[in-house]
């Protein structure tokens, strides 16, 4: 199964903020804007076609197309993915068991159209 997720890769792990809760007054670690937005809008570009809540072994390859040369962790970028693919319904679990690999994953530039271009193949 391929396809396209059209918006800039945001990494999870490098946008988060200190947030404090309204009625305890405790801190916690939040996930940024920018990464929620990335996530709804991910989401919801992955319309039902993809939703197959996948539970078997997979390999899953990715090819982020960044808007800058910056240098990003491609981990980051793939556990962001993940995070998105299970939230979207085409995986079941992000765990070791259903996305076995990984490989084949790349960062490349794109500056005119940054999006992430998805491969799952069956193990």
């Amino acid at each position: 199964m391929k396809f396209v997720i059209p918006f800039s890769p945001v990494t999870k792990k490098n946008s988060q903020q200190i947030c404090i809760n309204r009625k305890t007054g405790k801190r916690f670690i939040s996930q940024s804007e920018q990464y929620n937005a990335y996530e709804r809008a991910s989401c919801l570009a992955l319309n039902g076609s993809y939703r197959k809540n996948i539970d078997f072994p997979i390999n899953l390859a990715a090819t982020f197309f960044m808007p800058t040369q910056w240098r990003v962790d491609l981990v980051n970028l793939i556990e962001a993915l993940q995070d998105v693919l299970v939230k979207a319904g085409v995986l079941a679990d992000d765990n070791s068991s259903i996305v076995v690999s990984t490989d084949g994953s790349r960062v490349a530039l794109d500056r005119r159209n940054p999006r992430t271009e998805v491969e799952i193949t069956p193990l």
